[in-house]
Formats: structure tokens, C-alpha cells, sequence
């Protein structure tokens, strides 16, 4: 009851379009799920996420659910919860999305789930990694393990989003380790991110997952540019 009434005075909004949100809606609104630009990935056997990884390192399945468009719902949805605080966007994808990760054959014997870090300095100044309630998500709703302490990020550095391909693959060539001992051997690790750009991330991610012994990898991520 007093939620209802404090709705009143103070509705909820849209994360998308920041209009007034119903009592049977949360987070992002009917209009804005119907007219996100999904990319289904999970129902293409060689979709473009696999393209982009594939020859630069071995991976059981790679997809994003949303594409990424300047000025798009998708942006401001990222931009909200990367940089405004809005964690309960990366809930309300991660138990969205999960529902399709569910019927992906590749991902049925994943045993964590790992976010990309961010460095200590970064989360710090943030208070939060945007991908956390992302995973959370993912990982209540398909029972898979959540870790976020397996992989590292050593090297504190600054915004990417104006570097060239060749510029990211130099900055992200060695900022990352791991933490690993012998229970981690032989498992399958689904690597998530927000955005799939270059991919010059993740690939650095995973080469550091692959000094693992046994280790096999899958990537998912909450969108990808197009």
C-alpha cells in the first residue's frame, strides 16, 4: 500500500524513454521491450559475436543480446546503468536474456560465470561494476555459479571509447590475471561484458582464462554495436 502511494508523488520511470511506468511494468516499459532492437544470436549457429572472436581464440559460444546504436533505446539504457547508478537495468537484462541462454545446447554445462573487472581504482570512483547485477541475474535465474574474484584487473586505464582497433589491443595486450587453483581446472567459464565493440576485451580476458588447464570459454554480453 505504500508503495502504491508513493508512486503517486514519485512514479517510476522508463529507463528507456522516461515515461511513466504501470503498476504491471518494471524497469523498461512495454513500448520500449517491443521496440529494443534484439539481435538474436541465440538462434543463429554462426551469428556475427562468433564471427568477430572466431581465429582469435577458441570459444564454445559467443552472442549479446541487444544491438547498440548511437542514440538508440540500447544507449541509453547502457549509458544509465554504467554511469547513473541504475544497476536494476543490468537485473532487468540479465532475467530477460537468461531466458534465452537457457536453450543454448553450448552453455547447458557452464560452471561460472565471470564478469570483465574492473580495476580497483575504477570501481572505486564508480562504487560499482555495471556488470554485476547483469551476472547476478543471469545467474539465479540459470542456477550457474557466479565469480567475480577469478579474473583481475591489474592495470588502472582510461576510456577506450575513442581508441582505434589497434589502440584497444595495445592497451588491453597485458592488464589482466587471474586467480585460479586446481578446483577451477576443466571448466567451462561464461565470460559477460556490456557492449561487444572490438572485442579486443574480452579476447584479452579469455587469453588469460585459457592459462587455466581445461579451461573452456563462452561469451555473452547485454549488447554489441552494429
Amino acid at each position: 500500500m505504500f508503495k502504491k502511494v508513493l508512486n503517486l508523488f514519485f512514479p517510476n520511470a522508463c529507463a528507456g524513454c522516461n515515461s511513466f511506468l504501470l503498476a504491471n511494468e518494471n524497469v523498461i516499459c512495454t513500448v520500449c521491450r517491443h521496440e529494443i532492437p534484439l539481435t538474436n544470436h541465440s538462434k543463429i549457429e554462426n551469428n556475427e559475436a562468433m564471427a568477430k572472436f572466431y581465429g582469435r581464440i577458441p570459444i564454445e559460444f559467443a552472442g549479446a543480446f541487444l544491438y547498440f546504436h548511437k542514440k538508440g533505446i540500447v544507449q541509453e539504457l547502457i549509458h544509465k546503468l554504467k554511469y547513473k547508478g541504475h544497476q536494476d537495468i543490468g537485473t532487468s537484462i540479465g532475467y530477460w536474456y537468461a531466458e534465452e541462454l537457457k536453450n543454448i545446447r553450448e552453455l547447458q554445462d557452464v560452471d561460472y560465470i565471470i564478469p570483465v573487472p574492473l580495476h580497483k581504482k575504477r570501481l572505486k570512483e564508480r562504487g560499482y561494476n555495471q556488470v554485476e547485477t547483469f551476472g547476478k541475474a543471469l545467474s539465479e535465474s540459470t542456477k550457474i555459479a557466479y565469480n567475480g574474484t577469478i579474473l583481475i584487473r591489474n592495470v588502472y586505464s582510461k576510456t577506450q571509447t575513442n581508441k582505434n582497433i589497434l589502440g584497444r589491443s595495445e592497451v588491453v595486450k597485458s592488464i589482466f590475471s587471474i586467480t585460479a587453483d586446481e578446483s577451477l581446472h576443466n571448466k567451462h567459464f561464461l565470460l559477460i561484458d556490456d557492449v561487444i565493440t572490438t572485442g579486443s576485451t574480452l579476447e584479452s580476458c579469455c587469453r588469460e582464462l585459457l592459462k587455466i588447464p581445461g579451461a573452456r570459454l563462452s561469451i555473452v554480453c547485454m549488447a554489441m554495436t552494429q
